[in-house]
């Protein structure tokens, strides 16, 4: 288990890409995912959030944990959440798990920006 995380943030107006750099979105990351998920909406009052996965090859049921964690904080704050750029077998996973109903996958965290600016 790795100590750290290695992910990049960036704010655009009301709208926060949380860029993860990590190749394996599993149990051994899922935690510090959620623990900065958890700090970045209830410190940082992030509404609009989009997860870039871009840089994940691999997720299990841990990251997607991590993923829908931001979403039910998200959704009780009436705030909303985007996933830009899932590589092939991470969206095969969430249409897999039916995710998908809920989750809104964007093809780029620009078609991902542009979908929360309208909002």
């Amino acid at each position: 288990m790795s100590d750290n995380i290695n992910f990049e943030l960036k704010r655009t107006g009301d709208i926060t890409v949380f860029r993860l750099n990590e190749k394996r979105f599993d149990a051994s990351i899922a935690g510090f995912v959620k623990g900065e998920f958890t700090i970045l909406m209830h410190t940082e009052d992030v509404k609009k959030l989009v997860i870039d996965l871009s840089e994940v090859e691999y997720c299990d049921s841990s990251g997607l944990s991590a993923i829908l964690l931001a979403f039910r904080i998200l959704q009780s704050n009436d705030g909303h959440i985007r996933l830009a750029s899932p590589t092939k077998n991470v969206k095969t996973l969430i249409e897999i798990s039916q995710l998908d109903r809920v989750l809104t996958i964007c093809n780029t965290v620009n078609e991902a920006v542009k979908d929360l600016e309208s909002l």
